[in-house]
């Protein structure tokens, strides 16, 4: 299980000018601890919560009967003082200054093992609250490996390993989606973009799956299985849009959600969702099952996943100048195919109705700048949070 975050590149949330040659973490400005404080969750769960000014650079470690959280580029503040739960496996705090890293160590009352991926939460800031870096664990008995440094372990698996992405081609086969004034078919046109996403990324030292490699039609379900069985670490779903207005054109991104934000993201769901109604047979079933088997906080755990990526996948797309619809940079609304326990959006890559936007997405030098702005949003995504 990856536990830190992997080398300079996939530090997020920095404008930093393409020609310098310095790395990027040295101009990041120093990080400030606002906060340590411990609860219990459901399932007698702890959880300690570090807040910070910024966004955190984090790995973990295991030392005996301690959980020891390293933040980069970051000072110790001694104005900090934990608040700490009664019945928290965590029975002190305290701080230690390494170099230009602060040491946040932990004391249990008992031993645990590694935290999970989906055990661990990193929140934008909320009202009163900054970042936080928040971990779930229970006590259970740790392997000896567990005392090894977390960056340690992670450029192993780093080297032993290649992150996975899942790229849904939507409709397909029977179902061609919208189609454009000139006869474009949506089908077509996400199919020639996910294959020259593949390759790019392939390229890019990513494993990259399609769900169709040609027109060939898929249920719902069967699309977000596939992500599944693949064992994912990202699921991008794409598609084209349209809009009773022709005037309307533009990207667009969504995540899941059981409510949605806005009306059109409302019926654009319902539109989207209605592509199982060419073949309805175990589309409900796969609803169910789904609903069943994802725990509330691993629901919670992959909505901040996928809204990571999201957000970093809208600014990727307006750094390359590719025109957004109007409205905010990321949507929310129950899309059939996002319901899954691996992380991803949908992207509506534009409008199929707009003339003007249906020339260009027929274009390959328009693609192309669609595919880079989407492989530059893998490639800064945190997979390791």
């Amino acid at each position: 299980m990856k536990i830190t975050r992997r080398g300079l590149l996939k530090i997020t949330g920095f404008s930093i000018v393409a020609m310098t040659a310095l790395p990027r973490m040295a101009l990041a400005a120093r990080n400030t601890l606002r906060g340590l404080r411990t609860g219990i969750q459901p399932g007698n769960k702890t959880r300690l919560v570090i807040e910070t000014a910024n966004r955190p650079s984090y790995s973990l470690s295991y030392p005996e009967n301690q959980l020891v959280v390293t933040l980069s580029n970051t000072g110790a503040n001694t104005t900090v003082k934990p608040k700490l739960a009664t019945d928290a496996l965590v029975s002190k705090i305290s701080q230690s200054q390494v170099g230009d890293k602060l040491q946040i160590v932990a004391d249990l009352k008992k031993p645990i093992s590694e935290i999970s991926k989906s055990s661990i939460l990193l929140l934008e800031p909320n009202g009163d609250n900054d970042y936080r870096l928040v971990l779930d664990f229970v006590a259970g008995a740790p392997s000896a490996t567990y005392t090894t440094s977390a960056a340690t372990q992670t450029t192993a698996i780093t080297a032993a390993r290649k992150y996975i992405v899942v790229v849904d081609a939507g409709h397909g086969g029977k179902d061609p989606g919208c189609i454009g004034r000139g006869g474009t078919r949506e089908k077509d046109i996400v199919l020639s973009v996910a294959k020259k996403l593949k390759s790019k990324l392939d390229s890019n030292g990513f494993k990259t799956y399609l769900t169709r490699s040609n027109d060939t039609y898929l249920k719902l379900a069967e699309r977000a299985s596939i992500a599944e069985k693949r064992k994912a670490d990202l699921f991008i779903s794409l598609h084209a849009n349209a809009n009773p207005s022709r005037k309307m054109k533009g990207f667009s991104i969504y995540t899941l959600s059981e409510k949605a934000s806005d009306e059109e993201a409302r019926k654009l769901a319902e539109a989207e969702n209605a592509a199982d109604k060419i073949g309805v047979e175990g589309f409900t079933e796969f609803e169910e099952n789904i609903r069943i088997a994802l725990s509330s906080l691993q629901q919670h755990a992959v909505a901040e996943m996928s809204e990571e990526y999201a957000n970093g996948c809208a600014k990727s797309f307006k750094r390359a100048s590719i025109e957004q619809q109007p409205g905010p940079d990321v949507r929310h609304a129950p899309f059939a195919v996002l319901r899954s326990t691996i992380p991803g959006a949908l992207l509506e890559i534009g409008h199929l109705s707009n003339s003007a936007e249906e020339k260009l997405l027929k274009s390959d030098k328009h693609q192309n700048k669609i595919v880079d702005a989407i492989v530059k949003s893998v490639k800064n995504y945190n997979f390791e949070v």
